[in-house]
């Protein structure tokens, strides 16, 4: 079994992501100005990684953006042949895992309603359905829908203060 491991995204990594990005979505696939301006933001307010093989193949990616209390998965693809192999679950808990320390309340995510097993794998991590992008997809007009998940955020208070009142 080939095993792998998550780590940040950078330009040097553009050309096998993009290839697995026309893979995945041929007919709303990413352009690499798309995504080098992504990568552009990053850490400010994005948080890219891919997943890799052992033999330091790319096997799949994921982003997130996050800013002002809210954040938003902005892509998932994970090649076809390694699906089912837990890694499409690591780079959704790696996103989940940095929009916690971003203090993000929740997030939000896109997902094509013909796309049943990435919808599974959000309910999985309790997303639920707030609402349908009607023909959101283009050129195939594929509704999206839209989903949210609540985060717990630990408050604390700034230094200096304190919670009770004397």
């Amino acid at each position: 079994m080939t095993t792998f491991l998550l780590r940040g995204m950078t330009a040097d990594d553009l050309p096998a992501v993009l290839r697995l990005e026309h893979e995945l979505f041929p007919e709303d696939a990413w352009s690499e100005e798309m995504l080098r301006g992504e990568l552009a933001d990053q850490p400010r307010t994005r948080h890219y990684v891919v997943a890799e093989t052992d033999g330091r193949e790319i096997v799949g990616y994921a982003g997130l953006s996050a800013a002002g209390g809210q954040a938003d998965v902005q892509t998932i693809g994970v090649r076809a042949d390694r699906r089912g192999a837990g890694i499409g679950a690591a780079l959704l808990t790696e996103l989940l895992d940095e929009a916690v320390r971003r203090a993000s309340e929740a997030v939000f995510l896109e997902v094509r309603a013909d796309n049943d097993a990435a919808r599974r794998l959000y309910e999985r991590f309790r997303f639920e359905r707030v609402g349908v992008r009607k023909r959101y997809y283009q050129p195939s007009d594929v509704d999206a829908i839209v989903m949210r998940r609540e985060l717990s955020i630990v408050r604390r208070a700034p230094v200096g203060f304190s919670r009770e009142q004397s």
